[in-house]
């Protein structure tokens, strides 16, 4: 199943985007740690340009720290990207991001004229959190539901930096299929977009293969399955979700799984890594070849 999700307003929030980057000195893309690629908006690479970019991995106490450390030297690889890890509720490390900030414009460290920014990151990513601990202060709406920061909004951090802040961003295709999942299950899509029951089988096989442990600790699952559903079914079943005549309640242990899984309590979890990642681009490529063609077979036929 594709999974997509691009409301009105994230259009809108683009076409703002792309109209103020010529005046902003540095992009600061806030990521989701679990997943560095799949919360990476494609449409930044494309407008970006030779501007100096800040990947913050955000909600790094909820990730896998070695995938982690990992991901940062994979993404500084690219010319102009530098990498910073954090939970956004780690305040004591605001001071950190300005230093980088200056670092990476050194032509405006030593001048009167303050660094714009501009502050991107798709929804639920935990940016508006973020902006607040820079601020020291409550000024970005927060929640724990995807696209709360409708508008843009333009925030005075201190002497040296003011922050551009934008809405919550998808991209209108979302071609990778795989990241489609992942994104649901971080939440960063809104379930209305998406089956739970879809998205946990998705989950599941995921930590079946890489996290098995997390399932055994967190659900008693004795052993693990060949198969996602049986296992969501013996996961149902330690949890009581049962429905009249012994039938596992899929759509319950579903819920019970994303939720948890959201909140950190299945452990440190990484939802993708750099080869899985290179792997389904290939795929996404090989699958527009077949699209082109088919194209073209048409228009020839005509």
């Amino acid at each position: 199943m594709a999974i997509q999700w691009f409301p009105g307003h994230m259009h809108k929030a683009g076409l703002e985007m792309k109209k103020i980057l010529p005046q902003m000195d540095l992009i600061i893309e806030v990521l989701d740690a679990r997943l560095p690629y799949s919360s990476s908006n494609p449409m930044l690479a494309a407008i970006r340009g030779d501007k100096p970019c800040l990947k913050v991995l955000n909600k790094a106490d909820l990730a896998d720290p070695q995938l982690t450390e990992i991901w940062q030297q994979y993404l500084e690889q690219e010319q102009g990207i530098k990498t910073l890890v954090l939970s956004a509720n780690e305040t004591s490390r605001g001071k950190e991001l300005i230093a980088m900030c200056q670092k990476m414009v050194p032509h405006k460290a030593s001048s009167v004229k303050k660094i714009q920014a501009l502050i991107m990151g798709i929804p639920n990513v935990g940016k508006s959190t973020l902006i607040n601990a820079l601020a020291g202060r409550q000024i970005a709406k927060t929640g724990n539901e995807p696209a709360v920061t409708k508008v843009q909004q333009r925030i005075i951090v201190d002497d040296v930096v003011v922050l551009h802040d934008t809405p919550g961003v998808l991209w209108p295709n979302l071609e990778n299929h795989d990241s489609g999942y992942r994104l649901a299950i971080t939440h960063a899509i809104k379930e209305t977009a998406f089956e739970n029951h879809d998205i946990a089988l998705y989950a599941v096989k995921y930590l079946m293969q890489q996290y098995p442990q997390a399932l055994f600790s967190r659900f008693h699952v004795d052993d693990i399955t060949d198969h996602e559903q049986t296992m969501l079914e013996k996961m149902a079943q330690k949890r009581g979700c049962i429905k009249t005549g012994g039938v596992a309640d899929i759509e319950r242990i579903s819920k019970i799984l994303l939720t948890e899984l959201r909140n950190g309590q299945l452990g440190k979890l990484t939802l993708e890594t750099p080869e899985m990642t290179e792997r389904e681009w290939l795929q996404v490529i090989q699958r527009r070849e077949e699209k082109a063609a088919k194209k073209a077979a048409r228009k020839n036929k005509r």
